[in-house]
Formats: C-alpha cells, structure tokens, sequence
C-alpha cells in the first residue's frame, strides 16, 4: 500500500511517500515552500511585470499570497478572482470585494486579458512532475493537512474555530475525532476544496497531525503535553491514551519561552483560560479536565519553530519522530490513515 501524505504549512509542504514495504526511515520525503508561497512569488512576479492578474482555481491557505494580492493592489493593478479563489482572501465576499479584488464567473475569468494564477493547496501536476523526474509514480491515494480556520463570514474566525475545537473536546473528543475521511463538516471550506483536488483523501488540521505525529516518538509517556510550534500558530493540548484532556492555540509570533512554560504549567493545572488567551491575540483555551502538571509523563515540542523553547524551564523534548522533526505532521496524517484502514477492516 502506497499513499502521499502532504502538511500544509505557511512557510512549507512536508511530504511523506508512505510504502508498507518499506521501514518508515526509508520512505521517501520532500520537504518544499508552500503552495501559498509560490503563489505569491507568481503574483510578485506579474506585479513586478505591471500585468493584471486572475485568481482561479480553488480556496487556499492565505498569509503570503494575500499579502501579495495586497501589494499587486496598492502598485495600482488589477486583480480579479472566482468566488472561490476570492474565499482565500476573505469568508466575507463584501470585504474582498473592498480590497479591491474584483470578483467574476468562472466564465468571464477565461475571457480576462490577465495572467492566471491557479490557486490550491495540493498541485497534483507538479508534485506528478516531480516525483517523475525520479521514476516515482504519483500515487493515488492521499492525506493532507491544512489549517482551517472555517467559514465564518460574520464571526471572529478564531472564536469560530476554537468554539469547533472545544465542543468536540467537551464531549469526550480523541485525536481520531479530528480525522476526516469522506465526512469533513461543510464548517471545513478548506478542506472542502482539498477534497475537490484530491477525491477521497483523509483530511486532518495541521496542529493535530503534528500532535499526533509526536506522539508517535519514543518519548511520549502519557499522560503528555505536546506543543506544535508552528510558523503561524501554536497549539498545545494534553492527551492521555488518545483522548484530549485540554487545548489551547495562540499565534507563534507572540510567543517567548517564558510565556510558554507559563501557559503550558496553567494548560495542566487547570488555569489557563480562554478570555486570556483571546483577548491576548490568541485564538483561546479549553480544559476538560486538569491533569496536574505534576503528573505530566512527558513535554513533546515539535514544529519548524521549535527552538523558541531552547530556553524553556521545563524538562521538555524535541520530538523527532522516527528521526524527523519537519515530517511530524506527516506522520501523524501516516498514524491517522493506517488507524482508519484498521477501523473499517473491523465494520461489518
């Protein structure tokens, strides 16, 4: 059995080419940007050319090629964009529309006397290519990850993804109640246009990959605290035997090492709220249930911004699962996949 797993990130795409033949240690990788990171070189590229240019294509990650949307704007050049290339911009059209992004029909966009941009967050074409060049066939099967903030057109997205997050671990939620495989929440519009892309892949968040991933690593002991220190975002959460004790996610930015500890200590101990992570910038908490800091097996950190905890007080460890800190998303997406093959193998 083969398949591609792919973690989206802000800054890069991690690939895992998972082949039961093989050890894991052996399975081929690809550690390269973003897909929102080469459309925005594409973008800066026309921009600097003065040529107008059309979106198309499918919603995306935002971050660096909104940003150039924002700079091919303010240079005086026309953008425009189909609905669902604009949805990367903004879940309000209204607001996209006030940025200066003109919004057309798939039809008008081919007519344009602009350059296109093909907007996605999996290029199967140039990943095809690529694993080409090496005598590597694309496989056809899939699991990706992506961070979806959800369609919230009229509501703080950050409230509207962590009141997701909290409601699922309010109920008893497990790391499996954040995989999806042909039932991704229409909430998703994300992931909804990865599947599109890539028809029956098994669809995760980026944080819980990389959680999951971890966990995978000869350290963990439960109960653990794992901490993704993404290029975005930071998310933290106790788990113990798969199921979600606590959560909290803040953006990477604002972080120090201090605070960290800080948070993570009152993430076990029952004391982190959500008010305070919010109204901090960050996107919240939630306790279900305090695990005592004291009783923590073990601190598991991973993400490619990892060394903001060099300096942390705590005993921490940087998880490098089977060897590779930058695949622990893509392992977790691995974890995830074999663990839905075995679940159906066991429905009548």
């Amino acid at each position: 059995m083969k398949f591609l797993a792919i973690d989206v990130g802000m800054g890069t795409q991690d690939i895992l080419l998972y082949d039961s033949k093989k050890n894991i240690e052996n399975c081929f990788k690809m550690v390269l940007p973003s897909q929102t990171q080469i459309v925005a070189q594409r973008i800066s590229r026309e921009t600097r050319a003065g040529r107008a240019i059309v979106l198309a294509g499918e919603t995306m990650g935002g971050g660096p090629c909104v940003g150039a949307i924002r700079l091919h704007i303010e240079a005086g050049l026309a953008v425009y964009a189909t609905e669902k290339a604009a949805l990367t911009v903004n879940d309000n059209l209204e607001k996209v529309r006030d940025t200066g992004v003109v919004i057309v029909s798939e039809e008008e966009a081919g007519e344009l006397n602009a350059a296109r941009i093909e907007m996605c967050d999996v290029d199967k074409s140039a990943l095809k290519k690529a694993l080409g060049l090496f005598g590597i066939p694309l496989p056809d099967k899939f699991a990706v990850a992506v961070q979806d903030h959800g369609y919230s057109p009229g509501v703080s997205n950050r409230v509207f993804r962590f009141a997701y997050f909290r409601d699922i671990i309010k109920n008893g939620g497990s790391l499996n109640s954040f995989v999806y495989k042909g039932n991704t929440p229409p909430r998703f519009t994300r992931m909804k246009a990865v599947e599109r892309t890539v028809p029956g892949a098994l669809l995760m968040d980026t944080g819980f990959a990389a959680i999951r991933g971890a966990l995978s690593g000869e350290d963990a002991k439960a109960p653990s605290l794992v901490v993704n220190i993404g290029n975005g975002h930071t998310l933290a959460g106790v788990v113990d035997n798969g199921v979600v004790l606590s959560l909290f996610e803040h953006h990477t930015h604002q972080m120090t090492a201090g605070k960290l500890d800080d948070y993570l200590m009152r993430l076990c101990n029952g004391t982190l709220g959500f008010k305070e992570v919010f109204d901090d910038g960050g996107h919240g908490s939630y306790i279900r249930e305090a695990a005592g800091f004291d009783n923590i097996g073990s601190i598991l950190v991973t993400g490619p911004n990892r060394s903001i905890m060099r300096r942390s007080h705590l005993d921490i460890r940087f998880a490098a699962p089977y060897g590779d800190m930058m695949l622990s998303g893509c392992f977790g997406l691995m974890d995830a996949y074999l663990n839905n093959i075995e679940n159906q193998k066991g429905q009548p």
